[in-house]
């Protein structure tokens, strides 16, 4: 009976050092993503007023092929040693050199078609620029399995600080070059000095050094997972960048800068939210992928906090899109408000159906995840093609038709056979949309009255207050989820109950 206690006792120490880290990495992940926020909001402001939206439309037109060619660069390699409950030296320095070389191999590949995508395009500015961001490929390949190996030793703190500091560095040059007139070179600066500072720092901070390739180090089922998650991200992208290069192709720079903006701006925060909350997850889940109940318990949980805030952050978008558009990008961007307002539920489409991903990940399910890409991109890519005659007020209607009705489908089919209880997604997504559409007509309400007095900021700013205060109490106490956030709060300073605690369900 000793053995067993002893045994059980340090299973228990183990899921609750788990679970420290993971709050602890997902506090410093959340700091830093929020200090990405402001500075990419930032630099969103200020860019908007130092450059026109041809210059927007410009590297937006060769990042959406480089985009492409990007999914490539880790070859699906990051998640595959994040994922793998043990590796090797030799196996990570084996994934290392194939890195690389793919990394050589899409920097040669955009050099040779960058004249192709010039006359695609009929615009011969983008020869050079399609150069230039190829190399970002290089900076890419040498730090990704540097980045995953901290991933798997939970070092989220560290990644969060590389991240910020890096993206300062980029930041800091492309403004001196937007300041002195470089117009459309501020931006490509950004691109491509941004994975460079990221990689160097991954260098320093890992201190790993990789080893020889082998040859015969078990690195197929590696190859092959990462062969999977590969062509499922491709799938996925081609879809959903389907538009900005149709866009381009019979719209013009013009048209690609302004619906590239508006697509940023309203996708900006639902992108850091998932991305910071899913940076960890992906990792705690995978490591808890022979325990089903803790990993419903610590997914179930890391999605209700994606939905509480990405849901509201969206319903205001659409609410307040004027306001925002003016706000941040000034009045030469009014063009951009409907757009910004048609693309509002494609972003939150998004933050339903991409944590369910991470789940599929962790349990080694990529097979199923490739399919479902293979059903959503025809989806999406009929419904650009619809709207395009409409210019980029279509292309965003369709685009988001196209994602709401698919959301339910792509629940149903990630959680299919999973043992997941389905049911329960009903009371995860349903209490912040209901409390966000309270707060949604309180706000309305208010900034209608008032509205005709204030001026667009202090407009913008009294609906945002009114909003959250009310979206709050209504999520806390009408919804009674207080206790859910208060365990979350304890667990944060080290009171928090078990594994088996209160979940958002």
């Amino acid at each position: 009976m000793r053995p067993r206690t002893g045994s059980s006792n340090s299973l228990e120490r183990t899921m609750k050092d788990l679970k420290s880290r993971t709050l602890r990495g997902g506090v410093a992940k959340g700091f830093a993503q929020a200090a990405n926020f402001l500075l990419k909001t930032g630099c969103l402001i200020v860019f908007a007023r130092l450059l026109e939206p041809t210059d927007f439309g410009l590297v937006g037109m060769v990042t959406a092929i480089t985009g492409l060619l990007s999914l490539f660069r880790e070859f699906g390699l990051s998640l595959a040693t994040v994922q793998r409950a043990d590796i090797t030296n030799e196996q990570t320095s084996t994934l290392f050199w194939i890195n690389i070389a793919v990394g050589v191999v899409l920097c040669l590949i955009s050099i040779a078609i960058a004249p192709i995508v010039a006359s695609f395009y009929r615009e011969p500015r983008l020869d050079l620029i399609m150069v230039v961001l190829g190399v970002s490929f290089l900076f890419n390949a040498a730090g990704v399995q540097h980045s995953a190996l901290m991933q798997r030793q939970l070092r989220f703190t560290t990644l969060a600080i590389i991240d910020v500091i890096a993206l300062l560095a980029s930041s800091a040059a492309s403004l001196v070059l937007a300041l002195r007139g470089f117009g459309y070179w501020a931006l490509v600066v950004w691109s491509t000095m941004l994975p460079l500072a990221t990689t160097i720092q991954l260098w320093i901070c890992s201190r790993w050094v990789p080893g020889r390739p082998g040859l015969n180090v078990g690195a197929g089922s590696l190859l092959r997972f990462g062969s999977i998650v590969t062509l499922n991200t491709l799938v996925v992208a081609v879809a959903y960048s389907v538009d900005k290069i149709l866009l381009g192709r019979f719209w013009g720079a013009e048209v690609v800068g302004i619906y590239g903006r508006a697509y940023q701006l309203v996708a900006l925060p639902t992108e850091q939210v998932t991305s910071t909350i899913g940076g960890v997850a992906m990792s705690v889940l995978s490591r808890l992928q022979h325990d089903r109940a803790r990993l419903w318990s610590y997914f179930s949980k890391g999605y209700s906090v994606v939905l509480t805030i990405t849901i509201p952050v969206a319903t205001m978008c659409a609410l307040f899109a004027e306001q925002i558009v003016l706000v941040m990008f000034g009045p030469k961007w009014t063009d951009a408000v409907s757009v910004f307002r048609l693309l509002v539920p494609t972003v939150l489409v998004f933050a339903i159906i991409n944590p369910p991903g991470w789940v599929l990940v962790a349990l080694g399910m990529v097979g199923r995840s490739l399919k479902i890409a293979l059903a959503i991109a025809p989806l999406v890519i009929i419904g650009c093609l619809i709207g395009l005659p409409y210019g980029a007020n279509g292309v965003a209607l369709g685009f988001s038709i196209a994602m709401v009705l698919w959301v339910v489908p792509h629940l149903l089919w990630c959680f299919h056979g999973t043992g997941f209880p389905v049911r329960d997604l009903v009371y995860v997504i349903g209490r912040p949309m209901l409390s966000s559409i309270a707060a949604a007509v309180c706000s309305w309400g208010v900034v209608a009255l008032a509205g005709p007095k204030l001026t667009v900021f202090v407009s913008l700013a009294l609906g945002i207050v009114v909003f959250m205060s009310v979206y709050a109490c209504v999520l806390v106490f009408g919804m009674k989820q207080g206790a859910f956030y208060l365990d979350l709060l304890r667990s944060l300073r080290g009171q928090g109950s078990s594994d088996n605690a209160v979940v958002a369900s």
